[in-house]
């Protein structure tokens, strides 16, 4: 209530409105906009989201996995991938709307060249760090076979790397939907269309809703996956903290 207050005063400071919106007038805006905001926009957005971190998620792991476990790909994969990733996601918007034109598939590249890497590296972090003696204990133990030692000691060793990677994918994936949007690789429809619409127009209340919208809806995205990975993946690791 305290920073609503502030918002308001400070608004009544500036007195224009372009700069400035006051909570009242994002209030209202809400009671106009919300109906378009739950069945057009975030829809479309969330399609988008959903587009480019699955499609990472299918690239990144198994490259990932696959260098940090084997000199070979590492040697193969790497150069390749420093080539690539300094490329801003941005960069690929001119090339997504030629490739796919103005379709979920052309914003949904773009948030894939946003998550790719972030979950591709960690992945390779957390495969590389796996501890030796855990690898040879689970030999001596009788998992001789590459895909047994993968399965039962790799993948379970570099949980907590890949958890990670991949909620910094989501949050460079939410920033890469609103640019790719307001920049053209989308349907007339998006929260970030929406944005970058409404600024436009100078209706600077509507641009502070969808910011404010966005924000939560990131908050909300990482919370629950927070969640998710804590209390049912990774809930072994509360062994290992300290009060």
């Amino acid at each position: 209530m305290g920073l609503i207050g502030l918002w308001e005063i400070m608004a009544m400071i500036i007195s224009n409105p372009l700069k400035l919106p006051a909570f009242t007038s994002v209030l209202s805006a809400l009671f106009i906009q919300w109906e378009t905001i739950l069945w057009v926009d975030l829809p479309v957005s969330l399609i988008h989201f959903a587009i480019g971190m699955g499609a990472g998620l299918l690239v990144a792991l198994p490259i990932g996995m696959s260098m940090g476990w084997s000199r070979v790909a590492d040697r193969v994969f790497d150069p390749i991938v420093e080539l690539i990733r300094p490329i801003p996601p941005l960069a690929w918007i001119p090339f997504a709307i030629i490739w796919f034109g103005l379709t979920p598939q052309a914003a949904g590249f773009i948030v894939f060249v946003g998550a790719v890497f972030p979950m591709l590296i960690n992945s390779y972090v957390g495969f590389r760090s796996v501890p030796r003696v855990y690898v040879e204990s689970a030999m001596v133990l009788g998992a001789t076979r590459n895909r047994d030692l993968l399965r039962y000691v790799a993948f379970p060793s570099a949980l907590p790397s890949i958890a990670a990677g991949i909620r910094i994918a989501m949050g460079i994936s939410w920033m890469c939907i609103v640019a790719a949007e307001m920049f053209g690789a989308s349907t007339r429809s998006g929260l970030g269309y929406r944005l970058w619409d409404y600024y436009s127009l100078h209706m600077m209340e509507m641009v502070f809703l969808y910011m404010i919208v966005l924000g939560l809806l990131g908050l909300f995205i990482d919370r629950t996956f927070r969640y998710v990975v804590q209390e049912k993946l990774l809930r072994w690791q509360e062994g290992l903290r300290q009060n």
